[in-house]
């Protein structure tokens, strides 16, 4: 499986969004990764479908949407419309998860469950079979640029396993903190996609920030 480069928006300078997309989609991004912000789930308040619609209209990249919000159920056909290819709920909230991922598929996304670092990967197991992404958060969620969270290495191990066991095709995504010094350390415990915002959009070079990322991962 190729490693895959989502450079979160949420690091972008949104003065000159369009600029930024196409800049790191020319640079070697593999997706763009939209954090989703309700200020409840997390403190903090980004933006809603009608960003996504805006971003999917400046790139033909898949777009990767991390709902951290309350009541993801409610908003799922609102963010597939607007051009999600792959749509994160958080196990932490809403309700009747199956369901959920059942119905994101159905209206022709991917569907994804995100699991903060406090909880157990046992919340996660019985939804396997509607699962295309597991995403495992290494920062509490709801703000960038924090320090990745070294002591959850073993879970990410661990849900590597939990998903080859399985008869599943699940891609397993890190997000949170994840930079040139973790990347190597990511990609040996087989994680299939790291979300990097403020590890690319802090550089003047993008193309050499993805690339860094990606660095002696094997094809």
């Amino acid at each position: 499986m190729r490693l895959h480069i989502a450079p979160s928006i949420l690091s972008a300078d949104f003065r000159r969004l369009e600029e930024e997309i196409t800049a790191v989609e020319q640079a070697g991004a593999d997706w763009i990764h939209l954090d989703v912000m309700d200020g409840t789930f997390v403190p903090n308040i980004t933006f809603g479908p009608m960003v996504v619609d805006a971003v999917n209209r400046c790139t033909s990249l898949p777009l990767d949407v991390h709902l951290m919000i309350e009541s993801p159920e409610r908003y799922i056909e609102d963010f597939v419309r607007a051009g999600a290819d792959y749509l994160t709920i958080h196990v932490e909230t809403g309700y009747h998860h199956q369901r959920t991922l059942s119905r994101i598929r159905l209206l022709g996304a991917k569907a994804g469950v995100s699991l903060n670092p406090g909880t157990p990967l046992q919340s996660i197991e019985y939804l396997l079979p509607d699962l295309d992404l597991l995403l495992i958060m290494t920062v509490n969620p709801g703000f960038g640029g924090q320090s990745f969270l070294e002591r959850l290495i073993p879970k990410i191990k661990k849900a590597r396993q939990i998903i080859d066991t399985s008869p599943y095709s699940v891609l397993l995504e890190v997000d949170g903190g994840v930079n040139s010094k973790i990347a190597p350390l990511l990609r040996s415990e087989g994680v299939d996609v790291l979300v990097s915002g403020s590890a690319i959009f802090s550089k003047d070079d993008y193309q050499e920030a993805i690339a860094a990322l990606k660095e002696s991962h094997p094809i």
